[in-house]
């Protein structure tokens, strides 16, 4: 009855219309630019990743990575309905001692595309990309940010031909023309500068400038099955990787391998799961050993590569495959391993619960035993996390760490584990220092 009285009122003056006006004018401000009002000034002081060798350096100590892929971030962050879960999730992981996410710095087309066609770039999700890396910095957390999919997902190669297709100077309809059609490689170099030129909103640093960013990843998880020698891929990344450090000096680069042996590899027969793998296009080794690549990456699914296996030869199979690729680090390439994906799926025949922690436990415990001993197995990152209500973006790999105490001990255990070998970093003390002590 009060609120209707004053509306009457309001009315009678002729201020009811102004002041809705007014309001919704206010309203429109903050959902348009209201981050610019967020405090960003609490964020951490972060130092560039630096490489010596086959290990990283922080600050002059050694840093090895305990780390998670969250690839939702910038397309979470394009909508102020679910732009919370970012910082719900940084928060969160650095509260678990995790240091390093690895997430999509791109979405080619489609729905909250930061490229809407090649050159042309949505300036609100630019802003999520902003906001991820501001929000990142301000929890002490390091980003791996990808630069394009060989997956169809968020538009990936298949994109980049469909535009060259429908501009009319494609030289063919394969994905893998990506790699090889010179209109293609431009979009993508203009892409690719786009990116690492761009200055964040939020904090005013360029993105080459912003120790926040741990590396530049070139593509998620090449493969080039058209020319299974290898040749092809190889030119692809000599170009992208040298043209990337004409641009940004500062950061770390990698590929995104998947880690598989090529057609020449000596190990091609005793460490790739099967056959197939060696007619990828890819080759880890050669595509590794470029001076313009800093760090090797590896993935590790052996239930998404073998069919006829149970578990105990699955989990025997991923040591092995470890194994092998930091043997390769120390001795071959000089340069740290990252296994950038690993995960159990939940829809394996036999998959149990207990077995996706078995499984953790056994890729975390072969980081920390190269840690402690000083070879190029340098980190590791868990695929994927989520936060609470994302089940819809979910895969058969994904988990909500805290919901499962014993996955959640494993990960911040391995945290306390690594500070011991390397070091409380200056971003972990707040979280770890007691944390960790009753461990020890």
């Amino acid at each position: 009855m009060v609120k209707s009285s004053m509306s009457r009122m309001l009315a009678g003056n002729g201020l009811f219309y102004p002041i809705i006006g007014f309001a919704s004018f206010i309203a429109f401000l903050y959902l348009s630019f209201g981050d610019l009002w967020v405090n960003y000034s609490k964020e951490i002081n972060l130092s560039f990743v630096e490489r010596n060798g086959t290990q990283f350096y922080v600050d002059g100590k050694v840093f090895y990575v305990n780390g998670w892929n969250s690839y939702w971030l910038m397309d979470h962050a394009a909508d102020y309905s679910t732009r919370p879960r970012i910082r719900t999730m940084l928060q969160a992981s650095a509260k678990m001692g995790l240091t390093v996410c690895r997430t999509w710095a791109f979405n080619d087309g489609g729905y909250n595309a930061l490229q809407i066609s090649p050159g042309k770039f949505d300036e609100k999700v630019f802003r999520a990309l902003d906001h991820v890396i501001a929000e990142a910095r301000r929890n002490g957390i390091r980003l791996i940010l990808s630069l394009v999919n060989n997956l169809q997902a968020y538009g990936g190669k298949t994109q980049y031909v469909k535009w060259a297709w429908e501009e009319g100077v494609a030289l063919s309809s394969s994905n893998d023309s990506f790699f090889y059609d010179p209109s293609i490689r431009r979009y993508f170099k203009n892409y690719v500068k786009t990116v690492l030129t761009r200055r964040n909103i939020y904090t005013g640093i360029e993105y080459r400038d912003d120790p926040t960013i741990f590396a530049w990843e070139l593509i998620n998880e090449p493969r080039c099955m058209t020319d299974p020698s290898g040749d092809t891929l190889q030119d692809w990344i000599e170009e992208m990787s040298t043209f990337v450090k004409s641009i940004d000096r500062k950061h770390l680069l990698t590929v995104g391998l998947e880690g598989f042996y090529g057609p020449k590899s000596p190990k091609k027969s005793i460490a790739n799961p099967e056959v197939w793998a060696a007619d990828l296009g890819s080759d880890f080794i050669r595509n590794s050993i470029l001076s313009t690549v800093d760090f090797a990456s590896v993935h590790v699914y052996p239930d998404h590569w073998f069919h006829h296996k149970n578990f105990e030869e699955m989990l025997k199979f991923a040591a092995k495959w470890m194994l092998s690729h930091i043997e390769d680090g120390d001795r071959e390439l000089k340069k740290p391993v990252l296994f950038t994906e690993f995960g159990l799926s939940n829809d394996n025949e036999d998959f149990e619960p207990a077995q996706r922690d078995r499984f953790l436990k056994m890729v975390l415990d072969v980081i920390y035993k190269s840690a402690k001993r000083n070879r190029s197995g340098a980190g590791s990152f868990f695929w994927q996390f989520l936060v609470e209500r994302m089940e819809r973006f979910n895969d058969e790999y994904g988990i909500v760490p805290w919901e499962n105490p014993s996955t959640y001990r494993l990960i911040t255990d391995q945290s306390c584990r690594l500070a011991k070998v390397q070091g409380l970093l200056s971003t972990q003390v707040e979280h770890l220092k007691n944390f960790c002590a009753p461990r020890n």
